[in-house]
Formats: structure tokens, sequence, C-alpha cells
């Protein structure tokens, strides 16, 4: 059996098992879709039925194997004696089906039942980190007591003091000897530069009266 459906404009001659490219159908690979413009339904032991213009009840079921795009198409235009040329490109989206099953009008659909989902695993609720107890502060000493301890480390630190051996008395510093201050350089005075030599074979310039 064979049928002639109708989708994206276009008309196509399918059979159980065929695989076509048809104009972009809104379907994720795997999902199934119904074409349910049927114009003939045509095959060896039925008789062929025509539709005016579709066939009512008629449905081709078929599964989306990708979606993909064709090959490039040039659009050229031009316009002569105006210098007018435009060169475009364009790719056409594409649904590829393989063709299932062709159900006549009247015929029963198997429908097939939806996977139940899985209840998502349950988790554990998070251990909240407790902090110890801060240890109580420490109960302050009697008046008592506290001069006891101030008593003792001052005796021990008089013991201490009269235990170190004393360090010597520093030499007393030598005064720094006086260092005579060299007499300063007299500059001597500037020899006159003396007179530029006449050339020879150069004769004396006039003097003006």
């Amino acid at each position: 059996m064979y049928a002639v459906v109708k989708t994206g404009g276009k008309q196509y001659r399918v059979a159980p098992g065929d695989v076509i490219r048809v104009e972009k159908l809104p379907a994720e690979a795997g999902a199934l879709v119904e074409l349910d413009e049927v114009l003939m339904l045509a095959g060896e032991s039925a008789a062929v039925q025509v539709g005016l213009p579709r066939l009512a009840g008629a449905v081709v079921t078929a599964t989306v194997l990708e979606q993909m795009r064709d090959d490039t198409v040039l659009v050229f235009k031009k316009k002569r004696r105006h210098n007018y040329r435009r060169k475009k490109g364009h790719r056409q989206y594409l649904t590829v089906l393989r063709i299932g099953e062709i159900l006549p009008p009247g015929s029963v659909r198997k429908v097939v039942p939806p996977k139940a989902e899985e209840p998502a695993p349950e988790r554990a609720a998070p251990t909240v980190a407790t902090e110890a107890p801060a240890p109580a502060p420490a109960a302050a000493p009697a008046p008592a007591e506290r001069e006891s301890a101030a008593k003792t480390a001052k005796k021990a630190a008089a013991a201490k003091k009269a235990a170190a051996p004393k360090r010597p008395a520093a030499a007393p510093k030598k005064p720094a000897a006086k260092t005579a201050a060299a007499p300063a350089a007299k500059k001597s005075p500037a020899k006159p530069k003396p007179a530029a030599k006449a050339k020879a074979g150069s004769k004396p310039k006039p003097r003006k009266r």
C-alpha cells in the first residue's frame, strides 16, 4: 500500500519504510509525527481512494530521524546597463522522516501508553555542624592571693638582680686630636695671553688718519 501526502506545500508518494526529506517540522529527533493530509490511498488488494481534497480519517505515521539543512542554492539578480548585480545564497531547513504505518479511514490506531516517570531519589538531609560550647571563664583570684603573688615576684626579681655580675665602668673617651687645617691654596694670577703673531708675508694694515 502507498499513499500521497501533503506537507510543507508539497506532495510526496510514500510507502511503509521509505525515508523522505520534507520542510522543517517542529519535532526533535526520535519523535513520532502524524501526517493527516492524505490525498490518495492505493494498494494491491484495496481499491484506489481519492480525497476531495483529502481523505478524512486517514493518517500516515512517521519517525523523525534528524533535522538538517539542504545544499546551498545561489540566487543571482542582474539588470543590464544599470550596473546592478546581487548574489545571495540560501540553505533550506529540512526534516528527515521514516514512514511507519499507513492507516486508512476507519482503522484503529495503536495507542502507545506514555512511560511513567520514575520518582527522584530522596536526598539525605545535610548535617549541620554544631559548635562546641565555649569554656567557662576562670574565677578571679582573691585579693590576699594577689598580694602574696606580687611579693614573691618582687623578691625573685631582687635576687636575680643581685646575682647578676656587674659590668666594669667604661673607660673615658680621649678627646679627638685636632687636625691642622691645610692653608688654602692661593690662586695664581692669570697670565696674559700672548698677542697673535703676524703671518709671514702679510702686510700690516694702514692706519686711518
